[in-house]
């Protein structure tokens, strides 16, 4: 089993490894993994990493290198990673998704109520061919529920009246 230390040691290793190419050094472990502990006791969790066949070391002075195993363990944690973050995302965008229909229903029932309001209102079968938008806001008016998604509505209203 390996250790959350261990953990934090493979990982700065295999990225330092992908960046360099080159062998990593406890030293620059020290450095990368953000670890309070002395170089000494980073050669001693590498070795624990080697026993378990994580990382190699090519020659005694160098730093280690990963191995395959290490590469599928790494890949592994940041696809569980990946994955909670993905349905994170999935479950904020649904609860999105449920705000806005929400928000629309709501637009949908307030438009269904002004225009119930503005066919009682409505008396008149034509307008004045002077500004016939302006000729219903008036007729809306008295309602004082006018949006502006009423506005393509209206115009197509507008257009209804001009046949008659």
């Amino acid at each position: 089993m390996i250790t959350e230390r261990q953990q934090k040691i493979l990982n700065a290793l295999v990225k330092e490894y992908l960046e360099t190419a080159e062998p990593v050094s406890s030293k620059l472990l020290k450095k990368s993994a953000g670890l309070d502990v002395c170089e000494a006791t980073i050669r001693n969790e590498l070795q624990e990493l080697t026993e378990m066949g994580l990382i190699i070391q090519p020659h005694t002075s160098a730093g280690r290198v990963p191995t395959n195993k290490a590469y599928r363990f790494f890949a592994h944690e940041i696809l569980e990673r990946e994955q909670g973050m993905l349905a994170d995302f999935i479950n904020r965008e649904i609860e999105y998704a449920r705000q806005k229909i929400h928000e629309e229903m709501h637009l949908a029932e307030k438009l269904m109520q002004s225009l119930l309001e503005m066919s009682s209102t409505l008396e008149k079968r034509s307008l004045p061919e002077k500004d016939e938008l302006y000729d219903i806001m008036i007729i809306i008016g008295s309602s004082k529920t006018v949006h502006d998604k009423n506005i393509n509505l209206i115009n197509s209203l507008i257009e209804e009246l001009k046949k008659l």
